[in-house]
């Protein structure tokens, strides 16, 4: 059986067999006690290199910016984020369900970006009508674009002018890294915490770690057992992780690359419209006439995406896609394109 070429995410990817056998070595402990040591070294490792006091590791992603929004809003407070953000729109409504922490969203500029006077005007003034303006939350990358470094520095001006604390899902922040060819820490220095996931375009198979102040992620610590997050053995995981961060951070790169040939390779054919290419991320349209034949003709060529019932169809390069997988995706196209 053919292995299909699995474009839905950069979060399907395999472990490697040298990740496989890093995770064999790991030396672990009860991390719920804190005593696993892979787990210490992945969460001192990263807040070391990203210049943060400390880490902790977490399930997911997800898990690790509820925690962020728990540790910094209490009750009644409110978290301004974009109206397209990971936060706000693909994590259940954690902070809302969990936090009581109301979401106040702002629509954002093409590029990802919170217009800084939209964030300013949506500042709630101290007053028991309102609740508490607490938290400014940014993503990067955001659909692969790199949010600009000068805007991260406005963004931290405004929110120390105006007392609120500044959080990044970073869960592709190494792509913005690479991308913008800088160290990782030079985007994450503008933040009071930030997020980073290990199982996208890292390659890790499981988890993300939170950085911030001790204070916070003492805090943070707490709601992680509380949303239920306390793992025992996990430096079986975090070898992955810290595996990843030692040989897959170049090769993103790589993926960029890729999904720049992709996007090359399918301008001008009929039936798609290449809408967008960002760092690992590739944006097409297809008619939504089209998209039932669309569909059957990527399966009978065993490539994988989310293929849904709009128009707008994304396509993530990773860790196992490799050049001949581009080139086979490129010829599948071009027969849809022919039919």
């Amino acid at each position: 059986m053919t292995t299909p070429i699995d474009l839905r995410s950069d979060t399907v990817t395999k472990p490697t067999p040298a990740m496989r056998e890093a995770m064999l070595r790991a030396a672990v402990g009860d991390d719920v006690y804190g005593e696993d040591p892979t787990v210490n070294a992945l969460q001192e490792r990263l807040a070391r290199d990203l210049g943060f006091e400390a880490g902790l590791y977490a399930p997911s992603g997800t898990q690790a910016n509820l925690l962020g929004l728990l540790s910094h809003c209490q009750r009644g407070d409110e978290y301004i984020v974009g109206m397209d953000a990971h936060t706000y729109r693909f994590e259940g409504g954690g902070a809302a369900v969990f936090g009581s922490i109301q979401p106040q969203p702002l629509v954002q500029d093409d590029d990802g970006t919170i217009p800084l006077a939209s964030v300013e005007a949506a500042i709630k003034p101290v007053d028991p009508h309102f609740a508490r303006s607490k938290l400014l939350c940014l993503e990067n990358t955001w659909h692969g674009r790199v949010l600009p470094r000068a805007y991260l520095a406005e963004a931290r001006a405004l929110c120390d002018r105006r007392g609120l604390s500044l959080h990044l899902d970073g869960a592709r922040l190494y792509n913005a890294a690479v991308a913008d060819g800088v160290a990782p820490r030079e985007i994450a220095k503008h933040f009071d915490s930030v997020s980073v996931c290990l199982s996208k375009g890292l390659g890790a198979p499981v988890g993300s770690v939170l950085l911030s102040s001790r204070k916070l992620i003492d805090d943070a610590k707490r709601w992680r057992k509380v949303a239920g997050g306390g793992m025992r053995q996990a430096g079986i995981l975090a070898a992955a992780c810290l595996y990843a961060l030692d040989h897959h951070v170049a090769r993103l790169a790589d993926d960029h690359r890729r999904a720049k040939q992709l996007a090359d390779g399918l301008r001008g054919l009929d039936g798609v419209d290449v809408a967008a290419q960002h760092t690992n991320m590739v944006f097409i349209d297809v008619p939504t006439d089209r998209l039932n034949a669309f569909r059957s003709a990527m399966d009978k060529a065993g490539i994988r995406m989310s293929i849904g019932y709009t128009p707008r169809i994304r396509m993530v390069t990773h860790l196992d896609i490799d050049d001949a997988a581009i080139e086979q995706t490129i010829a599948a196209f071009r027969d849809f394109s022919r039919g």
